[in-house]
């Protein structure tokens, strides 16, 4: 029996949210996450910098656009993520070649509404166009392609009939295609660190080698295998929602990793076999008490589909309907508030439940340094959960940091420590 206080224990040494954990290999962060989400620009770098021992912007910049030690790619669930060449391949081969035949069926489907006559035939002579485009000019945003090859400026509407139907033009889709099948990835965006208009580019160009052409059988297990390192044991339930797979898949999977069954308070589970015959599987030691400030979509809280061994149920509106994780606020393992950015660069702040004051104090030391990171940037949640759309709209904002005596309702309360 793997105990929740056991599971929370290696979430704080494999996250790397332990001071004594910390290292400034970006690369190697990433890696120990499995992989950066990244449909929120501002994810990849607080999540790297809240895991350093030198926290810098322009660090991750680097390894995303200079070493490029980091890819950023499409994949598990049709998400954005942002991994290491190895790992992206090994996504690429197991999630995102799934997402090509659908994404070219709906938009063969959107052309032929749009009045295309035989939408195959302009797709397939649109893809060429575009790879010519790229070739010739090298990288570019999927604006900048319409204005190049204005042709395949087609508008599409996405929800015909539909109170909010949206219009897009078919080159957008276009490139969308190219990413998926592997021939372009995002490369440098147009604006700061916080912008998502990314410049696209040819993949050789930007990864020597490209995306590969692992199988999927065996690039599934390896995936897997990686994920449970980092977050095992967790439930199949817990796999299959991370990666985004069918039953078939996750299950055939977990079999050809030769995952271990163990058994957790939210149900059976699974972990990597110990490396020897014999071996205690994982054995993990009591750490020292810790606090965490984590940014909207981090990794550690999108990790498992069953959270109650870490999100306590007062905090379940972290989390939005489609089950996007706001900025958070931890404790020894536990999800107990959450935190924002003001309009104004103030961090606001609510908590779940009562923590003791001196936890408190701790978590306004972290987001302090998190305030110092970002100096004058400003920025907004892509995905703001329920309590981060309060915090984000109520007037005189529930509470400001530094002042870790007021509970959420404005009472004080007298310290626990």
């Amino acid at each position: 029996m793997v105990d929740d206080e056991e599971r929370r224990t290696r979430l704080a040494e494999r996250h790397r949210l332990l001071p004594r954990e910390r290292t400034d290999d970006i690369a190697q962060i990433a890696d120990d996450l499995v992989a950066l989400h990244s449909s929120d620009p501002v994810t990849v770098y607080l999540s790297a910098m809240v895991r350093m021992v030198h926290p810098s912007v322009d660090a991750v910049s680097d390894a995303l656009y200079e070493r490029r030690s980091l890819i950023r790619h499409h994949a598990m669930r049709r998400t954005l993520w942002v991994a290491t060449p190895e790992v992206v391949r090994l996504m690429h081969a197991s999630a995102t070649r799934a997402l090509l035949a659908p994404e070219r069926r709906r938009t063969c489907t959107l052309l032929a509404a749009a009045g295309v006559e035989h939408p195959e035939v302009w797709l397939d002579s649109a893809l060429r166009r575009t790879l010519a485009a790229f070739a010739e000019h090298g990288p570019m945003t999927a604006r900048e392609l319409g204005e190049r090859v204005p042709e395949l400026r087609q508008p599409l509407s996405l929800s015909p009939g539909k109170a909010y139907a949206a219009t897009q033009s078919a080159h957008t889709r276009v490139v969308l295609l190219l990413a998926f099948a592997g021939h372009l990835l995002r490369a440098r965006p147009t604006g700061t660190w916080v912008n998502a208009a990314y410049r696209y580019v040819e993949t050789e160009a930007w990864l020597p080698g490209g995306l590969g052409e692992l199988e999927l059988r065996p690039a599934a297990a390896a995936l897997a295998e990686r994920w449970l390192r980092r977050f095992g044991p967790a439930t199949t339930t817990d796999l299959r929602w991370w990666m985004g797979w069918t039953a078939a898949v996750t299950t055939r999977a977990l079999a050809d990793l030769g995952a271990v069954a163990v058994s957790t308070r939210a149900g059976p589970a699974w972990q990597v076999a110990p490396d020897e015959p014999g071996e205690p599987t994982e054995p993990v030691q009591s750490v020292e008490p810790w606090v965490a400030v984590l940014p909207g979509l981090d990794p550690t809280i999108m990790g498992w589909k069953e959270r109650a061994w870490y999100l306590p149920a007062a905090a379940a509106e972290a989390f939005d309907r489609a089950g996007n994780a706001g900025a958070t606020l931890w404790v020894d393992g536990r999800v107990v508030g959450a935190w924002a950015q003001a309009r104004d660069g103030e961090v606001v702040v609510h908590y779940f439940e009562q923590v003791a004051a001196g936890r408190r104090r701790e978590l306004a030391d972290r987001l302090a340094e998190l305030r110092s990171w970002v100096g004058p940037t400003r920025f907004t949640p892509r995905f703001p959960s329920p309590v981060h759309a309060r915090l984000l709209s109520t007037p005189g904002r529930p509470e400001l940091l530094g002042d870790p005596s007021v509970l959420p309702d404005g009472k004080t309360h007298r310290p626990a420590d």
